[in-house]
């Protein structure tokens, strides 16, 4: 697919839960996550998410899975959330054998623009695991900004992956929209 074949973006059902969970698995762990840029297999091991997550963050108000088809064929999804008064942004997967495409770019400016448009929002958050260097320069050369604050990685709580190192931890990433109030 290439960015000249614009996706379709859609909000996700309960139905789409397995094909979402088989996307970010495959863009995050284990080879074939290796394909693209954007794994954490060096990092951790063990699941991303599972279907009940995938399906319970589809039916908490002021939260969609937003997912990206061309061809009836899923390439991409990530998951919006109202928080904090702001849009929180997080489950950020491209299939690898579409990365570096433009993909990505264009799922964060749809997410970003349901934000602003749709949820009235003027920020958007997220975090990042701080080991995730180039990552984290993606989404600053899009407007974040690295905000110096933390929060710990759940050690012991395998629903995010079995850490491969100790030292762990996510950073907030930040980005006010153009006109919004500091």
């Amino acid at each position: 697919m290439s960015v000249r074949s614009f996706p379709v973006f859609r909000a996700a059902g309960t139905a789409d839960a397995e094909a979402v969970v088989r996307l970010v698995e495959s863009a995050y762990r284990g080879d074939s996550g290796r394909r693209g840029w954007t794994t954490e297999a060096d990092l951790l091991d063990g699941r991303r998410t599972d279907a009940a997550m995938v399906a319970e963050l589809i039916a908490t108000p002021r939260s969609l899975i937003l997912l990206a088809e061309q061809g009836g064929t899923l390439h991409g999804c990530c998951h919006l959330a109202w928080q904090d008064e702001a849009g929180y942004f997080g489950m950020f997967a491209v299939d690898p054998s579409q990365q570096g495409g433009g993909l990505g770019k264009a799922m964060l400016a749809e997410a970003e623009r349901i934000v602003r448009e749709e949820w009235q929002g003027q920020r958007m958050r997220m975090s990042v695991i701080e080991q995730r260097a180039e990552l984290i320069a993606w989404y600053e050369r899009r407007g974040y900004r690295r905000t110096g604050e933390y929060r710990p990685f759940p050690y012991g709580d395998e629903r995010f992956g079995i850490p491969r190192r100790d030292d762990l931890r996510f950073e907030w990433l930040l980005k006010e929209f153009a006109g919004a109030r500091a």
